[in-house]
C-alpha cells in the first residue's frame, strides 16, 4: 500500500507533534538536528576528490561534523553515515582546505573578508575541536589562517578590502544606503576574533576588534550621551551612524529589522572562539553599546516561533536553522530571559521544519545555497554556547509578549509603523516596493504571507504621503497605531488596536496570501486551510510540489488557444512545464534563452517555458498554441514551475487575432458576504455589500472598511451596524475603539452616527439608540479613540464632552444614569438643567500632556558606574526614579523635533543636586533652544542627593 509522506512521518513517530523544548533540552535538540542534517551534509562530499565541495562553501559542514564527533552520543542511523567514515571525510577536508587557503600559501579560498572570513571562522573552530586528530602541517596551516587573517584585517585600517568588491563598512562612519553597516563592521570584527582568541594580541588586533565591535550599533546621539567606557575606551568616541536616526538598521533595501540580529550573530561566532580557547571575552561582547535598543526593535517584531520578522525577498524567510545563533548568544552569554524563551520556541519547531521537503535541510526557504552550510555551522555554535555557558531561565510565552508589547514609528524612510501586542503583531509598511498592512494574528508567522514584496490588504502601489500616530499606554492609556497613506490615485487608512485587531480603510479590494503547507508536527500546517463564512464552509488542500491547474469550460471550436497572464509571480513572472491542449505550434510573448515556448508542449516533464527576465514584471505575458486547424476544445492543463500565475485567462481564437475568454483562474472556492473565518485562527469582517472571496490560497476583501480579528464571534461582529460617516470619512468601532480615517485631501467636519452608549474623547450627543459624535479630522489623517466611558441608562439628547480618561462634562438634563469607566469603575450621575463636570476617582487623565513619556533615553545598554537606567524618569511611574551617579547626565529622545514650552523635573525627597537642562536638534550639540528633539539633564550628583523621578516636557 502506498502512503504519502505526512502519513509515513506520523506512522513512524518521527513527527507526531512539535514538542515543547525546554532550555535544558536545547543541546540535545541541536545535536539531533545536526545528526539528521548530516544526511544533507554528505551530499556535499565529492568521493572522487575525497573531500567536501568548495561550491557555496559546502566544506563548512565540517563544524557540525566536529561537534558530532567530539560530543554527545553519535547515532549513525540518524546521520546516515558511520562515525568513522564521517571522521575520515571531515579530517580529509580540513587537511585539504587548510592547505589551500590563501593565508596558508594556497590559492583556492580565504583572506577575502566577504564572505570567506565567515566560513574561515567556522573552519578554524572545527579544526580546533578536532585538534588532537590533525597532523602537524595541518595545525600549522590552521594557525596561519587565524593569525594571517587578523594581520591582514588590521592592515586595512578602516579601509575597504580590495578583494571584496563593492562590500564596504564605509569606514567607521556607516550611514550608506542599500545595506547595513552593522553587518559589514561585524564581518571586520569576526575576521579578527579567531586570531585574538587562539593566538593572543598581535599588533593592533584587539584595538581593531573592539573598535569595529563598538561601532556596529553606533548612533551618534546615543553614543555622545554615554560617558561609559568599554574595553577601556569611551563609547562617546564612536563615530558610526545608522542610515536612520532610530534603532532600526538598513536591511538590504527591505523594510524589517531582521538584520540587526547580525550584532548577536557575529558576537556568537566570535564568543565561541574565546570560550573554547579559555580566554576572557572582550568586554564589548557582553557590554554592547545600544544593543538593547536594537533588541527592543527585534522584540517589537517577534513571532510565536521566536523568529524576528524576515521580510526580504519572497523566497527568503523562515530560515529557522540560521536564526538560532543570535538567540543562543543572548540567552547564554548575555543571560537574557526573553531571548531564552524565544530560543526555546524556535528550537521546538526545528525537527518538524527539518522533516519538511527538502528533508533534512535547515535553510530550505532560502534564496542562497551558502545558507545551508552556514545554518549547520551556526547550529553547531549554538550547541557549543550552551555547553560553555548556562542559559538564562526563560520567561513564559504570556510574559514574553506582555513585556514585548510596544508601538514604534520608525519614520517615513524606514517605512515601518509597528505594533506588538499580547495578541498579535501588525505593521503598516510604506517602504517603496513593500507596501502592505502586515499582520500576524496570535504571532503566527505561518498563517499569512507578509515577506518581501508580497502584498497584504493595502494597494501595492507606491505611497506618496504618510501621516501616522503611535499611541502608547504610558502616555495615551492604550497601545495602538493609526496611519493614513496617500497614493497617486487615492488614500488608504490603517489602525492597529491593543486587542490585536486591525482595521483597514481600503480604496479598492485588498489581497491576503495564506500559507498552506503540509508540515507535519508544525502547529497550523496540517495540509489544508478551512474557511467559514455566512455562505458556508470550504477546505482548501495544500499543494505539494508544483501547481497543476486542470480547467474545463463549455466546448468551443477554435484553432488557437492561449494563456494570458493577469497576476504574475511577484519575483519570477510566469513559467510552465506543460501547457496541454493538443499538438501544435507554440509561441509566446517572450522567453528566456533555454526556456523556449515549445518546451511547454514537448512532452518532457523536466523542460519548461519561462518569460524573458526583462518581462518578469509584465502582467499580460502569454503563451499560445496554434492547433493548425479548427478543433473542439473543452479543457486545458497547465503544470506550473515556481513562477506560477496568481491569476490568468484562457482564451480561444479562430484567427489568432480576435480572442474570447473561455475560463479564468483562480475560480472562487468561496464567496461570502460580511465575514470570513480563516482556519479558526483569525478572521475578517468587511463592512461592504461586496463579498469576501477565497481563491486557492488567496483571500480578496472588498473596498471599504475591513477589520481583522484574532479570535472573535465574527457572525455577531458582522451583524453590528457600521458607523455612518460624512463623505470622505470611514470609521470602525472594532473592539469598542473608534478608528477614524479621512480619505480625502481636505479637512472634514461633521457628525459620525454610532450605536451604543460608548463615550469617546470629544463631543457627542446621545440619541435613542446611540450617539452623534462631532467629528473634526484634518486632511489625510487617521486617529484612534479609546472607549473611556459608557453611560448606562442615559436618555437621548444629552451632550457629553469627554475631556480625557478622567473627566466628562454633561449638559441637557435633567437625567440620572451611571457612568462606567473602561476599567470597570462606576459613578452615579445626577444631571440637572445646568451642566455638570464629573471626575472618575482613581484613574489617570489620559492622554497625558508630556512629550517625554515612554521615550527612548540615553545612556542605554551600557551605564556608567553608579547610574541607574534613565528610562525610570520617563516611565510614568511614581515609585521609580533615575539615580544619576557621580556627575550623571541623561538625554531624552523625543523622537522628532518639537516646540518646547516647558520642562519640569520632579525629584525624590532629599537634597537636590546641582543640575541644568539643555537642548539639541541633532543629539550632538546642546544649548538653549525653543525647539528640540533631545532634552538633556546634567547633574553634579553625589551620594545622598535626590534621584530624578520624572522629566516632564510640554509643548
Amino acid at each position: 500500500m502506498l502512503i504519502n509522506r505526512r502519513t509515513f512521518l506520523y506512522a513512524t513517530g518521527v513527527l507526531t507533534v512539535a514538542p515543547k523544548v525546554s532550555v535544558a533540552q536545547l543541546k540535545d535538540t541541536y545535536y539531533e538536528v545536526l545528526l539528521r542534517h548530516t544526511r544533507w551534509a554528505e551530499t556535499q562530499y565529492d568521493a572522487a576528490a575525497g573531500r567536501y565541495r568548495r561550491t557555496d562553501f559546502g566544506f563548512a559542514v565540517v563544524l557540525g561534523n566536529a561537534v558530532l564527533l567530539t560530543r554527545g552520543s553519535y547515532d549513525a542511523s540518524l546521520a546516515g553515515v558511520e562515525k568513522d567514515v564521517l571522521r575520515d571525510h571531515t579530517l580529509a577536508t580540513i587537511r585539504h582546505f587548510a592547505a589551500s587557503n590563501v593565508l596558508a600559501g594556497g590559492t583556492e579560498w580565504g583572506k577575502t573578508l566577504f564572505w570567506d572570513t565567515t566560513f574561515q571562522s567556522y573552519f578554524v573552530l572545527a579544526a580546533r575541536l578536532l585538534w588532537p586528530d590533525l597532523d602537524a602541517a595541518t595545525r600549522a596551516n590552521v594557525e596561519a589562517i587565524a593569525r594571517g587573517q587578523a594581520e591582514y584585517t588590521t592592515s586595512l585600517g578602516t579601509g575597504n578590502d580590495p578583494r571584496s568588491g563593492s562590500w564596504t563598512p564605509n569606514g567607521l562612519l556607516g550611514g550608506h544606503r542599500g545595506d547595513t553597516k552593522l553587518e559589514e563592521m561585524g564581518v571586520y570584527a569576526q575576521a579578527l576574533a579567531p586570531g585574538l582568541a587562539w593566538h593572543g594580541d598581535g599588533p593592533g588586533w584587539r584595538e581593531a576588534f573592539c573598535r569595529w565591535s563598538r561601532n556596529e550599533a553606533g548612533l551618534p546621539a546615543a553614543d555622545l550621551a554615554n560617558a561609559s567606557t568599554v574595553d577601556g575606551l569611551p563609547i562617546s568616541a564612536n563615530t558610526a551612524s545608522n542610515l536612520h536616526d532610530t534603532f532600526i538598521v538598513e536591511n538590504h533595501g527591505s523594510f524589517g529589522p531582521h538584520y540587526q540580529e547580525e550584532l548577536w550573530r557575529t558576537s556568537g561566532r566570535n564568543a565561541v572562539h574565546f570560550l573554547l580557547a579559555g580566554r576572557p571575552l572582550p568586554e564589548v561582547l557582553t557590554r554592547q553599546p545600544n544593543g538593547e535598543l536594537l533588541w527592543r526593535t527585534i522584540l517589537a517584531t517577534m513571532s510565536d516561533a521566536g523568529e524576528p520578522l524576515m521580510p526580504m525577498v519572497n523566497d527568503r524567510e523562515h530560515l529557522y536553522g540560521r536564526d538560532v545563533i543570535p538567540l543562543a548568544f543572548r540567552s547564554t552569554v548575555l543571560r537574557d530571559p526573553m531571548a531564552a524563551r524565544a530560543e526555546a520556541a524556535l528550537a521546538s519547531r526545528l525537527l518538524a521544519y527539518q522533516a519538511h521537503p527538502p528533508v533534512h535541510r535547515l535553510a530550505k526557504f532560502s534564496g542562497e545555497a551558502k545558507y545551508e552550510p552556514e545554518a549547520r555551522a551556526e547550529l553547531a555554535i549554538s550547541y557549543l554556547l550552551h555547553e560553555l555557558r548556562p542559559p538564562a531561565k526563560p520567561v513564559s510565552e504570556q510574559e514574553f509578549f506582555t513585556r514585548a508589547a510596544i508601538t514604534i514609528d520608525h519614520g517615513a524612510d524606514p517605512g515601518l509603523l509597528t505594533h506588538q501586542s499580547a495578541a498579535a503583531w501588525a505593521g503598516t509598511v510604506t517602504k517603496p516596493g513593500f507596501t502592505k498592512l502586515a499582520w500576524q494574528p496570535a504571532h503566527d508567522d505561518w498563517l499569512f504571507k507578509i515577506s518581501g514584496a508580497t502584498p497584504m490588504l493595502l494597494p501595492p502601489a507606491a505611497v506618496t504621503g504618510r501621516t501616522t500616530v503611535a499611541y502608547q499606554q504610558v502616555r495615551d492609556g492604550f497601545d495602538a497605531t493609526a496611519g493614513l497613506l496617500r497614493f497617486a490615485d487615492g488614500f488608504a487608512g490603517t489602525a492597529t488596536l491593543p486587542t490585536g485587531t486591525i482595521v483597514c480603510a481600503l480604496p479598492r479590494p485588498g489581497r491576503v496570501g495564506v500559507h498552506n503547507l503540509a508540515m507535519a508536527g508544525m502547529p497550523g500546517l496540517s495540509g489544508s486551510r478551512t474557511y467559514t463564512g455566512a455562505a458556508g464552509r470550504v477546505t482548501v488542500p495544500a499543494r505539494e510540489g508544483f501547481r497543476v491547474d486542470d480547467l474545463t469550460f463549455p466546448a468551443t471550436t477554435a484553432r488557437h488557444v492561449r494563456m494570458t497572464g493577469v497576476t504574475p509571480h511577484p519575483t519570477y513572472g510566469y513559467s510552465l512545464f506543460e501547457f496541454e491542449v493538443g499538438p501544435g505550434t507554440v509561441t509566446a510573448s517572450s522567453f528566456d534563452p533555454g526556456y523556449e515556448p515549445a518546451k511547454a508542449a514537448d512532452g518532457d516533464p523536466a523542460t519548461r517555458w519561462a518569460v524573458a527576465r526583462a518581462e518578469r514584471g509584465r502582467a499580460d505575458s502569454w503563451i499560445a498554441v496554434d492547433l493548425g486547424t479548427a478543433t473542439t476544445v473543452d479543457r486545458v492543463r497547465l503544470r506550473w514551475e515556481t513562477a506560477a500565475a496568481g491569476a490568468y485567462r484562457i482564451e480561444t481564437s479562430a484567427d489568432g487575432a480576435t480572442w474570447t475568454t473561455v475560463a479564468t483562474y483562480p475560480r472562487p472556492d468561496l464567496g461570502t458576504a460580511g465575514w470570513l473565518d480563516v482556519d479558526g485562527r483569525a478572521g475578517f469582517v468587511a463592512r461592504s455589500a461586496e463579498p469576501i472571496t477565497v481563491q486557492g490560497d488567496t483571500i480578496t476583501v472588498p473596498a471599504g472598511i475591513v477589520e481583522g480579528y484574532v479570535r472573535a464571534d465574527l457572525r455577531a461582529v458582522a451583524a453590528e451596524p457600521a458607523p455612518q460617516c460624512p463623505a470622505g470619512v470611514r470609521a470602525s468601532t472594532a473592539d469598542g475603539f473608534l478608528s477614524l480615517f479621512n480619505l480625502s485631501g481636505a479637512d472634514v467636519t461633521g457628525t459620525v452616527r454610532l450605536r451604543g452608549t460608548r463615550l469617546y474623547r470629544g463631543t457627542q450627543v446621545t440619541t435613542r439608540d446611540g450617539t452623534e459624535y462631532a467629528l473634526s479630522l484634518p486632511a489625510a489623517t487617521a486617529r484612534v479613540e479609546a472607549p473611556w466611558f459608557t453611560a448606562r441608562g442615559i436618555p437621548p439628547g444629552i451632550t457629553a464632552v469627554v475631556h480625557d480618561a478622567q473627566r466628562v462634562t454633561f449638559r441637557g438634563g435633567p437625567a440620572m444614569f451611571v457612568l462606567v469607566h473602561r476599567d470597570g469603575r462606576s459613578l452615579p450621575v445626577v444631571l440637572g438643567r445646568a451642566g455638570r463636570t464629573v471626575s472618575m476617582p482613581g484613574v489617570r487623565p489620559f492622554p497625558i500632556d508630556d512629550l517625554a513619556l515612554g521615550c527612548v533615553t540615553f545612556p542605554n545598554s551600557v551605564l556608567p558606574p553608579g547610574m541607574s537606567d534613565p528610562a525610570a524618569a520617563v516611565d510614568g511611574e511614581q515609585h521609580t526614579a533615575w539615580t544619576p551617579g557621580r556627575d550623571g547626565r541623561m538625554v531624552v529622545d523625543l523622537g522628532a523635533v518639537h516646540a518646547i514650552g516647558d520642562v519640569s523635573l520632579q525629584w525624590t525627597h532629599g537634597t537636590l543636586p546641582p543640575h541644568t537642562v539643555t537642548y539639541s536638534v541633532d543629539g550632538k550639540t546642546y544649548g538653549s533652544a525653543t525647539t528640540s528633539r533631545y532634552v538633556a539633564v546634567s547633574t553634579g550628583w553625589r551620594p545622598g542627593h535626590a534621584s530624578l523621578r520624572a522629566v516632564v516636557v510640554r509643548r
